[in-house]
């Protein structure tokens, strides 16, 4: 009975799942931002929608744990376990691969940063260069050049527009730690900045609706019979709900597989741009899906009994939405 029920959930993830949910606003949008009013946010759907999804997060925190004793998903797991090995040099030279991308793009870290000067290309090609050449010691080099280049762009741009992007400091993290004490951090710190990114993020899409409104419209995007005002709030609780599975470390395998194809959906409709901006994305959760959430001790895990958890789970999830909501409220334009 629970394998149907987790089906259904799956199914209508399917079919609910817009493809524009996982495609930056900002890439694509034509208007200029507007902030509507806080209380048009919180309208009754939008209330209503942020208990039934906390409700569904606390039992898929159990549904999703039963998943695992099924012999078939078991055998999977030890599999995907033996290639753990590989996930640093993977993050490694898929780095490398995303930054060649970008600078072919003229671009830095994202579309919407462009190259303007000869010397970012340059150390551009030498941060790639260093992340090819074997041994760690040109890994850390690279890392430190990524994070200077980092935070040079940060400083031609807004800090709070920056923290979209907060998931390449864990990467940088990832890297420059590896085959050192602190390198049991790297992994942990990846899932929670890639999580807190997907959740700012989503949370753009109910400050700036028109932004996304206006692409669906521009885009022809598929809204499965919703209003595309009502599809724009679907849209970013599913990036916010996926973004928050990763926080509290119950975002297995499957579920990674789940985003990764949505990821790989979204580039049907935008195209290349989509493809160089969420290369990374990409890499990040290839080794979600291969290091799956065993090394991660994630804070669900605090609590023993199951109601406890499901609980839990109910509470927080209203917590960091109200807390995201407010703090992106206050410091947007």
């Amino acid at each position: 009975m629970k394998k149907w029920i987790f089906s259904i959930l799956i199914m209508m993830g399917g079919l609910i799942a817009p493809f524009v949910s996982f495609a930056h606003v900002k890439w694509f949008a034509k208007i200029e931002p507007k902030k509507i009013p806080i209380e048009e946010i919180l309208s009754p759907l939008f209330i209503t929608i942020s208990l039934l999804c906390a409700i569904l997060l606390a039992v898929l925190s159990q549904v999703m744990t039963k998943m695992m004793n099924i012999p078939l998903a078991a055998r999977l797991d030890t599999k995907l376990d033996s290639y753990r090995k590989h996930s640093s040099n993977l993050l490694k030279y898929g780095t490398a691969a995303s930054m060649i991308l970008q600078v072919l793009n003229g671009t830095m870290f994202a579309p919407e940063f462009t190259i303007q000067h000869t010397w970012q290309t340059i150390f551009m090609w030498v941060i790639i260069a260093a992340l090819i050449i074997p041994g760690h010691f040109a890994t850390k080099f690279a890392a430190i050049g990524m994070l200077f280049l980092f935070l040079h762009v940060w400083s031609q741009n807004r800090w709070f527009h920056m923290l979209d992007y907060g998931f390449y400091l864990a990467i940088i993290w990832v890297l420059l730690v590896g085959k050192t004490r602190y390198e049991a951090s790297g992994f942990p710190l990846l899932y929670l900045g890639t999580g807190l990114s997907l959740c700012w993020v989503a949370v753009e899409k109910w400050v700036y609706p028109m932004m996304t409104t206006e692409i669906i419209r521009t885009h022809h995007v598929p809204t499965f019979g919703f209003n595309p005002e009502v599809f724009v709030v679907l849209a970013a609780f599913i990036e916010f709900i996926v973004g928050y599975l990763l926080v509290v470390g119950i975002l297995n395998r499957v579920l990674a597989v789940v985003v990764t194809i949505l990821f790989i959906l979204t580039t049907t409709i935008f195209g290349y741009t989509e493809v160089v901006g969420h290369a990374m994305i990409h890499i990040v959760l290839l080794i979600f899906i291969i290091e799956g959430v065993s090394f991660y001790h994630p804070p669900i895990k605090m609590h023993h009994t199951r109601l406890n958890q499901m609980i839990f789970i109910f509470l927080n999830f209203l917590f960091v939405l109200s807390t995201f909501l407010l703090i992106y409220y206050r410091f947007a334009n």
